[in-house]
């Protein structure tokens, strides 16, 4: 039996989303607490991370336990389209995140350091849905002409020995 890497990488995907969310939703309300309640002012860049982040602890979900538990909706198409959208929300995140710290004319304290923590854990995240992006677009450019719907095995995640 061959050794299920993807458990670790869909582990390691939950937990930067994780830390990612926590990191900007506290950027975001150290910004909202500076309007005073009149005008919410939080970068666009920010509240995106955190839409990717929400989203990405759902994908993460249906990619873990869909090809276990619900097979029937574990389509190779749909597990490679997810994971593609997941990658190209967090390129598109980590960069617009790094554009927007290094336009900053002042940037201090925590909240700073805060801000490049969240660019770099979005980095690596993107890299990791790269990684499994890859594996998936493998899986089906090599069943291509077949009529076999199923996950590859090494997308499996093995719940057992």
């Amino acid at each position: 039996m061959a050794f299920g890497f993807i458990l670790p990488l869909r582990a390691a995907q939950a937990l930067f989303a994780i830390i990612v969310l926590g990191l900007t939703a506290y950027v975001a309300d150290w910004f909202n607490d500076l309007s005073y309640g009149y005008n919410d002012i939080s970068p666009s860049q920010v509240n995106f991370l955190i839409f990717t982040s929400a989203w990405t602890l759902l994908a993460t979900l249906y990619l873990a336990l869909s090809p276990v538990y619900f097979s029937a909706f574990a389509h190779k198409f749909a597990i490679l389209a997810v994971d593609a959208l997941t990658m190209l929300f967090w390129f598109a995140g980590f960069i617009a995140l790094s554009v927007w710290i290094g336009d900053l004319d002042l940037c201090w304290g925590s909240i700073c350091n805060d801000l490049k923590a969240a660019a770099v854990f979005a980095a690596f995240e993107w890299l990791l849905f790269a990684a499994t992006t890859v594996l998936a677009a493998m899986h089906v450019f090599s069943t291509r002409g077949t009529s076999s719907t199923k996950p590859a095995p090494n997308m499996e995640v093995h719940t057992g020995v």
